[in-house]
């Protein structure tokens, strides 16, 4: 299996910009597709909201409506890495973003459902003030 570790969460206005990362280790990363999410924290919440997805060769990206324009992902295979850029900041942006991972999907293949990855990082918190 693959283990996930997201990194670069924090606190930033309105406006800003975050880089967040996500190492994978204990499997050949380039046979992952990869995706983030992220979760508004209290309210018994479970949902994992979708954000943005690479394929395993970067070939295709997918982005929520929400982000698109906003956010770019991106995935470093020699590094093992996939990242988060995010521009222009909103306070609705606030949550904790976890990426995820699975080998099932194609080589050109992304995915924005949650269930449709097998393994999870423990996230990292976003916070923007307004």
């Amino acid at each position: 299996q693959v283990q996930l570790e997201e990194s670069g969460g924090g606190l930033v206005q309105a406006g800003g910009s975050l880089r967040l990362s996500c190492a994978a280790s204990g499997r050949t990363f380039s046979n992952y597709a990869m995706g983030w999410f992220r979760q508004v924290p209290g309210k018994g919440n479970k949902v994992h909201e979708f954000v943005a997805a690479v394929s395993k060769d970067s070939t295709r990206t997918s982005y929520a409506s929400s982000v698109k324009g906003r956010f770019t992902v991106s995935r470093d295979n020699a590094k093992n890495t996939v990242y988060l850029q995010m521009n222009s900041l909103k306070p609705e942006d606030t949550a904790d973003y976890y990426c995820a991972a699975d080998q099932r999907l194609g080589i050109d293949t992304v995915s924005s459902a949650d269930n449709d990855y097998e393994y999870w990082g423990q996230g990292t918190q976003v916070t923007v003030s307004s």
